[in-house]
């Protein structure tokens, strides 16, 4: 065996390379001191693509198929080695593999809540988080501007990029989207068309694609979301004075019958109670608008006093109250004999017949004695 022979078996014939790991993007194949055989058969796989690096430029990308590593096949490489067709000699190249499949159900979400003007909540922070899947579109562009010489790339080392570029868009255009909070959920498609238009010129720049981008989940703070709870709660249940009674009615039906409606009763006033001096009226709704409540209880009208007619001298005066006629008993101008008539009473009768005035006479002190005359 010459050593020609001997140096044209050392060099690699076969290059190839398959993936199990589900997460590695670029892999380079590795060869002791990168020498190829010239002549060698390359096989690229679909999905795959293959890029060679002579001399730390990039020669040529091949798609895939079953290619044999000669001057035709590869001009780029030709003509920066200035070889002759007959020319069979090895040379020094990188290989390396790019992962041209979807990498899927990448997760993405806001680290911070982003701040947004509601037309409905006024200004209000909102959280978000989904997924997206992502391929490489351009190996060439892929590798120059992102991998560089790394000999094994994963998924792992662009995502944390992927998610800030598309935090960014999604606060612009979220902010710039005027969509109310409580209509977002179902615009979420048409969002997730949005962001992924806005950001489509910067991943294009890495040589990526995002082929599908999903919002899960727009979520407010824990404590707008409570309040907005309890103003879904109020408009479930509506008149407060309904609800207790049903509460209470619903109490008496079960165990314990009316022993335990009481106390079930007891509690929906307390309650109703408390939730009434809480709202007291009116009060702001944590929106910015107003609560409705129930109408103030009307107190009853005053009642009209009972008044009477004195007959005076065959004359009728008056009318007098109560009060007055009380006057009239101290000063002795009105006694039990005096007779009265009243709106709805038949006929003139003795004061001392007529309950409420009997009354007057019984409460009135005795007339002063008369002092005895001097002799």
């Amino acid at each position: 065996m010459s050593i020609f022979d001997f140096l044209k078996g050392e060099f690699i014939d076969v290059i190839a390379w398959t993936d199990d790991t589900r997460d590695t993007m670029v892999w380079r194949f590795e060869r002791y001191d990168h020498a190829i055989k010239y002549g060698a058969k390359l096989t690229v796989r679909e999905g795959q693509a293959a890029v060679f690096v002579h001399e730390g430029q990039i020669a040529d990308v091949f798609q895939p198929g079953l290619y044999m590593l000669e001057t035709n096949n590869m001009p780029i490489l030709t003509t920066l080695q200035h070889w002759d067709h007959g020319f069979q000699s090895p040379f020094k190249s990188e290989i390396y593999f790019v992962n041209t499949t979807r990498f899927n159900d990448l997760k993405w979400g806001t680290k911070n809540p982003v701040i947004c003007r509601d037309p409905e909540f006024g200004p209000v922070r909102l959280r978000a988080f989904g997924t997206y899947s992502m391929r490489v579109s351009d190996p060439a562009k892929f590798m120059a501007e992102i991998v560089g010489t790394d000999g094994e790339f994963t998924a792992d080392e662009i995502s944390f990029q992927i998610r800030n570029v598309i935090v960014q868009a999604f606060s612009q255009t979220v902010a710039g989207s005027k969509i109310p909070v409580l209509d977002m959920a179902a615009n979420t498609a048409e969002m997730g068309k949005l962001i992924a238009r806005a950001i489509e010129p910067v991943i294009a720049a890495y040589g990526l694609t995002l082929p599908e981008f999903y919002i899960e989940n727009i979520s407010l703070p824990e404590a707008v979301e409570a309040a907005l709870d309890k103003r879904t709660s109020m408009g479930v249940v509506g008149d407060l004075n309904r609800y207790m009674q049903f509460n209470a009615a619903e109490a008496m039906g079960q165990p314990g019958g009316a022993a335990s409606a009481g106390m079930g009763a007891a509690m929906g006033a307390g309650i109703g109670a408390g939730m009434g001096m809480a709202m007291g009226g009116q009060m702001a709704g944590p929106w910015g608008g107003t609560v409705a409540t129930a109408a103030p209880v009307t107190p009853p009208p005053v009642p009209v006093e009972k008044v009477w007619h004195v007959a005076v001298s065959g004359e009728a005066t008056g009318p007098y109250g109560r009060g007055h006629l009380g006057r009239m008993v101290a000063d002795g101008s009105f006694t039990r004999e005096t007779l009265v008539w009243s709106p709805g009473q038949e006929g003139w009768k003795p004061a001392g017949e007529i309950t409420e005035l009997a009354q007057l006479f019984t409460i009135a002190p005795p007339p002063p004695p008369v002092p005895p005359v001097a002799s």
